[in-house]
């Protein structure tokens, strides 16, 4: 009789959880939030500045704060995850993190403005691979997850361009406090969504002790990664602390990889990124993130200083790339995803999305949104969405359930890492560019405001031909590195921990040694 219900337990483990879709929907909203709250500051933050009299030498330390918590926090966050449960860890973030926005909405000086956003990015760190996990491990057969990728796709690609438009709306119409508020019913509904829908897989967790060592030095590290291309931008690449910045987070990263070939128990085995297919993804993801967080920023900048557009307005005239997003991610990666291999749908969307680059390069005062920008925004947003969705699974794909929360987060952390690197390098390429466009033609110019928005331009244009060059270097190595077929084909003898039934369905990965 136990024989016989120890056989009935491992069946019903086996099913699909019943509530498998409703619980997307809950995972899908907080993955919104989270990628909201990355654009939807941005548009606030001149409002927030005046209002709580933050100077203009700190006013970078609204977007750095987060990045800083929620970059340097997430594997530590992805491993809390394996340990505690991906439903506790989620329903945590959730609560947490609208508990942070709440703190920033109410904000009555600088310092409780910083140590809100703090707040979200440790919260967010929590939050970010505990959602990607979840999928992981609730979507086994190869067409569920190809839809279920495909939706947290869209939303992972398409959420920022959304957080533009409802960041501008927010400002213009109520007041920049609510940027921050607006995350609380998001959270609200989502961790009670999660709490009543989500059934975790069992046998999921990592129980082994949490690895001391390898927290102080990944977090440490990727610290004073994300903190120098931040300080890069304003200080510059030569500045004293930048450079310190970048030797520091060369030895401590460094000294955490010797360290998690070494110990038992590690926070990040290495099994998860010599894995050929899960490296190739992680590398070209945060390349092509490079690419497409310097794009936002000086698209913003373009069209409201240029142009003169309002910061709704802003926000609109980035709906083709939502759309684009929306429709490469569902309707041809999802349909694909299961007929061709995983690079074949990568490269070539990389490709597409350095082709809408391509067009973007040709900005000038006089560039007409119709004719250049909708085009170059489309086709970008169609090439990231086809190329994200395909990358989304893979990364999580074939990975041990023990290792899924870790997994989740070496996505996030090369998203992250990207876009501090993309928007501290092409700002800094788009600078020089400008400056050198200044000492060019100052001696012939006749209206020096004129001079000063053509030097922009150029310079904006300049560092848009870098991203064109980033997003082809991101497309070669997909096609390289990438080697997985379709699902159920390839080569490989199994994956890295999938069994049964389920497996059969899946990408065919080489098993890695443990």
């Amino acid at each position: 009789m136990p024989k016989t219900a120890g056989l009935s337990r491992a069946a019903d483990a086996a099913l699909p959880d019943p509530s498998r879709w409703k619980a997307l929907a809950f995972i899908a909203l907080a993955q919104l939030m989270v990628v909201l709250d990355a654009t939807i500051v941005n548009i606030a933050l001149p409002s927030a500045q005046t209002d709580l009299g933050i100077s203009d030498g700190n006013k970078q330390w609204v977007i750095t704060a987060y990045a800083l918590a929620f970059g340097g926090l997430l594997l530590f966050g992805g491993r809390i995850a394996d340990l505690w449960g991906r439903k506790r860890t989620f329903v945590v973030g959730l609560i947490g993190f609208a508990l942070a926005s709440a703190l920033g909405g109410a904000a009555q000086n600088e310092a409780m403005m910083f140590g809100s956003r703090a707040l979200q990015g440790v919260f967010g760190a929590l939050l970010a691979p505990a959602a990607l996990s979840l999928l992981a491990v609730m979507f086994t057969d190869a067409k569920e997850r190809a839809k279920a990728f495909g939706i947290y796709g869209a939303i992972a690609g398409g959420g920022g361009a959304v957080g533009l438009i409802l960041g501008g709306f927010l400002t213009e119409y109520l007041n920049w406090r609510w940027t921050f508020f607006v995350n609380i019913p998001f959270a609200i509904v989502a961790a009670a969504g999660a709490y009543f829908v989500i059934r975790e897989p069992s046998g999921a967790r990592n129980r082994a002790p949490l690895d001391i060592p390898g927290v102080v030095l990944s977090t440490l590290g990727l610290v004073a990664l994300v903190y120098g291309f931040t300080r890069a931008e304003s200080a510059g690449w030569s500045d004293a602390l930048t450079v310190s910045m970048f030797i520091a987070a060369a030895v401590l990263l460094l000294a955490f990889v010797v360290t998690e070939a070494r110990v038992k128990s590690p926070l990040l085995p290495l099994r998860v990124l010599t894995e050929r297919n899960r490296g190739g993804v992680y590398l070209s993801l945060g390349l092509a993130i490079i690419a497409m967080f310097g794009l936002f920023l000086f698209l913003t900048y373009y069209l409201q200083v240029v142009k003169g557009y309002s910061p709704v307005r802003t926000g609109f005239a980035f709906m083709p790339m939502i759309v684009g997003m929306i429709t490469g991610s569902t309707q041809i990666g999802t349909r694909l995803m299961t007929r061709v291999p995983p690079r074949l749908l990568m490269g070539p969307g990389f490709l597409v999305a350095a082709v809408g680059m391509l067009l973007l390069t040709q900005l000038d005062l006089n560039t007409g949104y119709a004719a250049v920008i909708l085009p170059g925004m489309l086709l970008l947003g169609l090439g990231m969405g086809t190329a994200f969705m395909p990358a989304m699974s893979l990364a999580t794909h074939g990975i041990e359930p023990r290792d899924a929360g870790v997994a989740s987060a070496m996505v996030n952390t090369s998203q992250q890492v990207g876009g501090a690197i993309g928007t501290a390098l092409l700002n800094t390429i788009a600078a020089s560019a400008t400056t050198a466009y200044v000492a060019d033609h100052a001696a012939r110019a006749t209206d020096p405001q004129l001079l000063e928005l053509q030097a922009m331009v150029s310079g904006f244009a300049a560092a848009i031909w870098w991203a064109v060059g980033i997003l082809v270097a991101a497309a070669a190595i997909a096609m390289t590195l990438i080697n997985t077929g379709r699902p159920g084909t390839g080569t490989g003898s199994g994956t890295d921990g999938a069994s049964g039934a389920g497996a059969e369905e899946e990408f065919k990965i080489p098993v890695v040694a443990h």
